[in-house]
């Protein structure tokens, strides 16, 4: 498994319940950013990454954690 993998895996366990578009908002990016995040077909940047560690109250190593 790989990181982007890894990445997409957390962010769904993450969102739970809650629609995409409520999540994404959350996270302050977009629908379709998420989509491809959680689908593992786009890579993300650092900025996008600290928006969504803060947003979950969370480090970076526990969005990649198998």
């Amino acid at each position: 498994m790989n990181l982007a993998d890894n990445l997409a895996i957390n962010l769904r366990k993450r969102r739970g319940k809650l629609s995409q578009e409520a999540f994404a908002r959350k996270l302050g990016i977009s629908r379709a950013t998420l989509t491809r995040l959680e689908n593992g077909v786009q890579n993300t940047t650092l900025k996008t990454l600290d928006q969504i560690t803060k947003s979950l109250r969370c480090d970076v190593g526990d969005l990649f954690k198998n």
